[in-house]
């Protein structure tokens, strides 16, 4: 069986996008699935599967799947490419909502141009401590819609992000979830520069949708920023994070920046048997 799929990348962040409002895979068929067509090189190849399904509660709803066939609740970038692919295919208009694990997400499509609102962040934690390999790591925390630590660095170029993110993720203090792991530098004015360790993915990837708002809210927190918030992530491309916060609460936060359509085609059984 042939299956029509999109695949998309968020400031690159790529993802398989597939019309799932017809079932196509069975539930336990769906992680196996994810894992076969995300492998680069054998097949597709992706940061993560992303199934649009019919939703009474929203224009469509998700189920997202990383690239190690685990379910997550939540990706900014991916959330912004599952926008536009709606609107592309008539799924819903240009200002549209959708249903995910983490809640119901409402997004707005401008062209190629996405702005995400995000599900209210929380459990913010700033300057906590934890201890690797005899070493302190200081560090803030904040979930996004997943868990997200951030750690500021004033050489990130040097950074050891896959091997220090993973030593960071796999940490009992996060246990048993894990989490995802950024690293931050503060640029000129409210800009940030970030690398970003993806738990699900397990090594750093060009960009992180959900690690760019959740660096752009610690770092608003520490008093460096305000919103909105210039994000550049390892792929290059520049992310915009707005928010409102009150006290120790973030009211609203939005992610904003391109999508692009990479190309359009029907995968063979081949690349997922």
């Amino acid at each position: 069986m042939k299956i029509p799929f999109m695949k998309m990348s968020g400031s690159g962040n790529d993802f398989i996008l597939i019309d799932h409002r017809r079932p196509i895979l069975d539930e336990d068929q769906m992680k196996k699935f994810a894992r076969k067509v995300c492998q680069r090189r054998v097949s597709v190849g992706a940061d993560g599967l992303i199934l649009i399904e019919k939703s009474e509660r929203a224009d469509f709803k998700w189920r997202f799947f990383n690239a190690d066939g685990s379910e997550a609740e939540m990706c900014g970038n991916g959330g912004r490419c599952a926008a536009r692919f709606a609107w592309l295919k008539a799924i819903a208009g240009p200002s549209l909502t959708f249903e995910t694990v983490a809640g119901i997400l409402s997004a707005q499509v401008n062209g190629k141009r996405v702005k995400l609102e995000m599900t209210q962040p929380y459990g913010l934690k700033i300057d906590e401590i934890i201890v690797i390999e005899g070493k302190e790591q200081i560090f803030s925390r904040i979930n996004t819609g997943v868990p997200h630590v951030v750690v500021f660095s004033e050489d990130l170029d040097k950074e050891d992000v896959t091997q220090v993110g993973r030593k960071i993720r796999y940490h009992p203090h996060f246990a048993p979830s894990g989490t995802n792991v950024n690293f931050a530098r503060l640029e000129n004015g409210s800009q940030l520069s970030i690398r970003t360790y993806e738990r699900g993915v397990e090594y750093e990837t060009l960009a992180c949708g959900t690690g760019a708002v959740a660096s752009g809210l610690i770092a608003a927190f520490k008093g460096l920023v305000r919103s909105p918030v210039s994000i550049k992530t390892q792929g290059g491309e520049v992310l915009t994070v707005y928010f409102e916060i009150e006290g120790e609460e973030v009211r609203r936060a939005f992610l904003e920046g391109d999508v692009h359509i990479i190309y359009e085609a029907e995968m063979w059984e081949e690349a997922y048997q």
